[in-house]
């Protein structure tokens, strides 16, 4: 089995894979790093929880501790492009503990902090720059930032950085790096317009990947129940107090809604019925989203509720459960959502609440990932306790304009809910067998 002591790292930075006690480098590291030591260009395809940042983190710090140049005031030696704050924070953190035994600094800009301070940290130049493209764009505008000095540049989640609108910002900041840099390219999905675009950026780039574009992660059980949306107030209720029961296992439960004001009013119905929860989105202010993701990781609130943009970014271990109370419209989102769960080699649960006005986007789903998801029954007493539940309805989401999932041209009606099968949830609570856009994504 390949070690990272094979593959080419200098010292400084074993030591810091030392202190972090990392052992075998994942498949797309031990593919991505040798390359990358090269200077080589890169189009790296895996899924989130692969080790992303590791394999393109570890050689670029190593290259740019080799090279023992300086940063020059207001430029960067690396950029980062990330579409969520959440996720250039991730970057940024892990980028200093790889770095810990060099002189490298590494800096974050994004929506929701101090310009003056990031006008501050970028004064005297910095090695390491992770960014989201609104802000990494107002401070080049406002003369804070040149990127003429940029050796190494990494976009990562590609694909969100289309969902998301990036594009022509994407376009802007590429015409203003040097023609002569290290471009690295990173999504979890491959479709064309991302193949394009990748192409727009890359010099003949090596290409890795270590799973298949619209694959789901293996160690995830995955079901969906078919329900109203009045219903799925009362399911969701009814799985957690069962999950937290003695003998549940759900120890950590990501939830996910299409719209902010969804999870909003998903936190309120939980915690009207006694079980605490926080949300994590786009209207919520930076201090807000911290403590939300601070109190998740330590398990202080068990419970997260989360937009698929916010969502990207959340490196939390042990989700054990990831509920999924609106389905996306947009097949690929489902793949990202469920890869929350299951990460470093654990096993996780995802549910599906399916309503009738969802069931095109579950073809969608299911004809992306080329699997039949199981259907999983209401609970036996469903109707009796949903009555006896105190709920505040959660209106269901409207889908935007022009957005339509690959199942909308199928027949809709291809699975109804099963008559026979009582529903039956176990005590575990799985069943048993523009600038708006920048402000919304942490610019």
């Amino acid at each position: 089995m390949t070690e990272f002591s094979n593959l080419g790292l200098s010292q400084p930075i074993m030591q810091a894979l030392a202190l972090k006690e990392y052992g075998q480098p994942t498949p797309i590291q031990a593919q991505a790093i040798p390359i990358l030591l090269q200077g080589r260009d890169l189009l790296g395809i895996a899924q989130t929880g692969t080790g992303k940042t590791a394999a393109f983190m570890l050689p670029s710090i190593d290259r740019l501790i080799n090279s023992d140049k300086r940063p020059q005031p207001r430029t960067c030696r690396m950029l980062v492009l990330a579409p969520t704050r959440e996720l250039a924070s991730q970057i940024a953190e892990n980028a200093r503990a790889y770095s810990r035994f060099s002189p490298l600094s590494v800096t974050t800009v994004f929506g929701g902090t101090s310009v003056h301070k990031n006008k501050q940290e970028l004064s005297r130049g910095v090695d390491v720059l992770v960014a989201t493209p609104g802000r990494l764009i107002d401070l080049i505008e406002q003369g804070a930032l040149m990127l003429r000095n940029v050796e190494i540049l990494v976009l990562d989640e590609a694909d969100q950085m289309m969902d998301l609108g990036f594009i022509h910002a994407l376009k802007q900041i590429v015409k203003l790096l040097p023609a002569k840099r290290q471009s690295l390219f990173f999504s979890a999905t491959m479709p064309k317009a991302i193949k394009e675009l990748a192409d727009k950026f890359l010099t003949d780039p090596t290409q890795v990947a270590v799973a298949p574009a619209a694959s789901t992660a293996e160690r995830v059980d995955q079901y969906v129940t078919f329900v109203t949306q009045t219903e799925k107030q009362a399911l969701l209720t009814m799985m957690l107090r069962a999950g937290f029961s003695e003998k549940g296992n759900m120890d950590r439960v990501l939830i996910f809604t299409r719209t902010k004001h969804g999870a909003d009013r998903v936190v309120k119905l939980l915690n009207g019925n006694g079980i605490a929860a926080n949300a994590i989105h786009g209207n919520k202010s930076q201090p807000q989203r911290e403590r939300a993701l601070a109190d998740f990781k330590s398990s202080r609130v068990k419970i997260l509720i989360a937009t698929d943009i916010a969502a990207r970014g959340i490196d939390v271990s042990g989700v054990s459960h990831v509920i999924n109370f609106e389905l996306p419209n947009v097949p690929e989102q489902y793949v990202h959502r469920i890869g929350r769960t299951a990460r470093a080699g654990a096993a996780g649960v995802a549910v599906a609440f399916c309503a009738d006005d969802e069931r095109a986007y579950l073809k969608g789903i299911e004809k992306l990932t080329k699997q039949r998801i199981e259907i999983a029954p209401l609970p036996e007493n469903f109707v009796a306790e949903a009555n006896r539940i105190k709920a505040t309805r959660v209106a269901p989401a409207v889908q935007p304009q022009g957005q339509r999932s690959d199942g909308d041209r199928e027949d809709r009606n291809r699975v109804r809910r099963p008559k026979s099968r009582r529903p039956n949830f176990g005590a575990a609570g799985a069943p048993k067998s523009n600038r708006a856009r920048r402000r919304a994504s942490g610019r």
